[in-house]
């Protein structure tokens, strides 16, 4: 299998190689995309207008109430930013993962498998879908509109935390849908389970931890660290207290723990590709 071949490579081969690909085959799915413009300009729109409604819901929430679990809209406004734009950023990049249960099932990843390429790569890349750029959008006009209404005493390092939130968050991300796409191997059609950790993940992200039970609260820290997305470094920017007494220092930690995400889903990956046994058909 082309997987094995690259098994021998070293590491920094292998991420050469699957970078390559990665590129090659997105720019063939954005050159397909935009031989037709006018339906690409549609469905972008129409994303970014379907994601538009999770923030009218929260609009609508703040025209009956002053505050959310002591939050401004201001301040949930930024939470949702944050948690929408990293998010659109793994969208873009790997919100293909979640077919791959369906190649499982058909046994067309068969045919990924003795390609030269990375199989992550193919997977990943299969079908880019620009059209998620509304997503990304959406999240970055919030995330504007929050940064101009806040009231923050701005210093360096409070303005460094801004782009480490959106990288590191969208690597964290990333490395859910990895996993996700890695636990299909295992039960064989669980996109709706990934769906759970990965877009529920972000919708969880878009509220203050405050209006949580701490049971759910300590599983995003400790478990699932989905909380390094954007909660414990916003509330460091907010001057805001997390509500499981964690040290300040906890704050700059986002990309230690993105990288650790990263190393473990690769794992996880790799795991989960070698037990994969072909349909036969």
């Amino acid at each position: 299998m082309a997987e094995t071949a690259y098994g021998g490579a070293r590491p920094y081969g292998r991420i050469r190689e699957g970078l390559r690909a990665y590129r090659l085959i997105t720019a063939m799915w954005i050159r397909s995309t935009m031989a037709y413009r006018a339906s690409f300009a549609m469905t972008t729109l129409g994303n970014f207008a379907a994601t538009a409604l999770d923030f009218v819901v929260i609009l609508l929430m703040f025209s009956r109430i002053d505050a959310l679990g002591g939050y401004q809209l201001p301040e949930v406004a930024f939470l949702y930013g944050l948690s929408a734009t990293a998010f659109g950023l793994a969208d873009l990049a790997l919100g293909s993962m979640d077919r791959l249960g369906r190649r499982l099932r058909d046994g067309t990843l068969d045919t990924l498998l003795v390609r030269p390429a990375p199989v992550l790569a193919q997977v990943a890349a299969d079908r880019f879908a620009v059209r998620r750029l509304g997503r990304l959008v959406q999240g970055v006009c919030v995330l504007g509109y929050a940064l101009s209404a806040l009231d923050i005493a701005w210093t360096p390092l409070k303005v460094a935390m801004i782009p480490l939130m959106l990288l590191s968050g969208g690597a964290i991300f990333c490395s859910v849908f990895v996993v996700g796409a890695a636990f299909q191997f295992v039960a064989q059609d669980a996109s709706e389970v990934q769906n759970s950790f990965t877009y529920g993940g972000q919708t969880l992200l878009q509220y203050p931890p405050s209006i949580f039970a701490k049971e759910l609260v300590r599983g995003v820290t400790f478990v699932l660290p989905l909380a390094f997305v954007n909660w414990l470094p916003a509330l460091y920017v907010l001057g805001r207290p997390y509500p499981l007494d964690l040290p300040a220092w906890v704050a700059f930690t986002p990309p230690l723990v993105a990288a650790g995400c990263c190393a473990l889903a690769g794992l996880a990956w790799r795991a989960g590709l070698r037990s994969y046994r072909s349909t036969g058909s």
